[in-house]
């Protein structure tokens, strides 16, 4: 596909291109610039007045998962929401109608250790399994806060307080590294020795702590005040890893430097605050703060309903204090997309890159802006004329239905003890080429 005359926001040194081409082939794009020459077999796409951006990334998202928490224990990190995403779920298409293309879909935050993640491309109509996004980095939802201690349900696990959170995490992760210790023993032995030996027992739930340990899976942290957020940075320190990412994080503004030098990145909300007690001292300027500091910040949603306009969420950095338009678009794409370590993939418009791109109707930060195309992989999988046409279509086929139970309720069609709006039986029997059966 070649889309011409269009405007790009490229997210890379170039910055925005005016009146420029882009090139897609096989999934991925081949070329950016000025009067491109359409290659054989490419099918031309008009963008003249279009703007041209990555998809939007949401770095925390619930959809397409019905049950997020585990919240019995205090860890449940052996648990994955890759068992169960619903792919039927509506909230992706209307997601696609945003311009999103890649989420992460977290586990909730009933727990301090909670569950692993997944990172899905919202190909609406695939298979589940054809949605991961391939060879994507593992996460792990943490939490801390009211929720992890149970201050809004009233549980009866431990723990119960700040200090009781700050513990579940030591525990664990001594744990962890003792397992982590037994095998790599067990694993430098000869052959000879391990037939002598006692295997370690596997435990998922420490497997999955030691992968964090290693370097091999990465924290996502639900998280409010600034004396928890220092707490589980030292505790992270303390077993030589880092945080990859703080979530919520609305007290970040008072922890940036600290945020910084530990080398966490923010996924935070643009203008939430004083929903609950925790949130109190959350500002507006809290993204603009963290972002002047260096550190690397992204909005998110938390809402299958918000995600839908993470747009305007970006717009919300210009406004409170005064991020440039085009590091407030990186907010939500770019920066999302570094914070799951896929930015060699997508976030930006730049060759070699997946075809994950969507055509606005104008500037994409503005409320009178619709996104008209959504492409994954090189493949719409949102188009505002065919979903007019869809809607069509169905407004004519549920038309048609109700016309055709109206006028069987008026002819008496069906058995007497059927109801009203039952098919004739040889209407059915026509139509399957089958015999009545009793």
């Amino acid at each position: 596909i070649h889309f011409y005359n269009a405007t790009l926001w490229t997210n890379e040194d170039v910055g925005i291109l005016n009146n420029s081409d882009i090139l897609v082939r096989n999934g991925e794009i081949i070329e950016i610039g000025q009067n491109l020459k359409t290659p054989s077999g490419f099918k031309r796409v008009d963008a003249s007045n279009k703007h041209i951006t990555s998809g939007i990334i949401d770095e925390h998202s619930h959809m397409g998962a019905s049950s997020i928490n585990e919240g019995g224990h205090n860890s449940s990190a052996e648990v994955s929401i890759m068992d169960v995403i619903n792919p039927d779920d509506i909230n992706i298409y209307r997601n696609l109608a945003g311009g999103v293309t890649t989420v992460q879909i977290l586990h909730g935050s009933a727990n301090p250790i909670g569950g692993q993640s997944a990172i899905i491309k919202l190909k609406w109509g695939s298979k589940i399994n054809e949605m991961f996004f391939p060879n994507a980095d593992p996460f792990i939802k943490f939490a801390l806060g009211e929720n992890v201690k149970q201050s809004n349900w009233g549980g009866s696990r431990f723990p119960q307080t700040r200090m009781g959170v700050e513990q579940v995490f030591i525990d664990h992760f001594d744990r962890a590294k003792d397992y982590g210790n037994k095998w790599e023993k067990y694993n430098s032995l000869s052959k000879r020795e391990k037939a002598r030996s006692v295997k370690p027992r596997y435990d998922e739930e420490m497997e999955t702590l030691w992968e964090i340990i290693k370097g091999e899976r990465f924290v996502t942290s639900h998280s409010y005040v600034q004396s928890e957020i220092n707490m589980l940075m030292k505790v992270a320190e303390k077993f030589n890893f880092r945080i990859n990412t703080f979530t919520h994080i609305l007290e970040g503004y008072k922890v940036s430097d600290k945020m910084f030098e530990h080398g966490v990145g923010a996924s935070t909300f643009s203008d939430w605050w004083g929903y609950k007690y925790e949130v109190n001292d959350a500002i507006p300027y809290n993204g603009a703060i963290m972002h002047n500091v260096g550190v690397t910040v992204a909005f998110n949603s938390d809402s299958s309903e918000l995600s839908r306009r993470l747009n305007l969420e970006a717009a919300k950095a210009v406004k409170y204090g005064g991020v440039s338009e085009e590091e407030a678009w990186k907010f939500v794409t770019l920066n999302p997309a570094k914070l799951l370590h896929l930015d060699d993939k997508v976030g930006s418009l730049k060759v070699g890159k997946n075809a994950d791109i969507v055509v606005w109707s104008g500037h994409p930060m503005s409320i009178y802006t619709k996104a008209e195309k959504t492409m994954i992989d090189g493949a719409f999988y949102f188009d505002t004329e065919t979903h007019q046409n869809k809607n069509k279509e169905i407004k004519k086929e549920k038309e048609s239905l109700i016309k055709k139970m109206l006028n069987e309720n008026k002819s008496g069609g069906g058995s007497s003890n059927a109801g009203p709006f039952r098919r004739p039986t040889i209407e059915i029997q026509k139509e399957f080429n089958c015999e009545t059966i009793d």
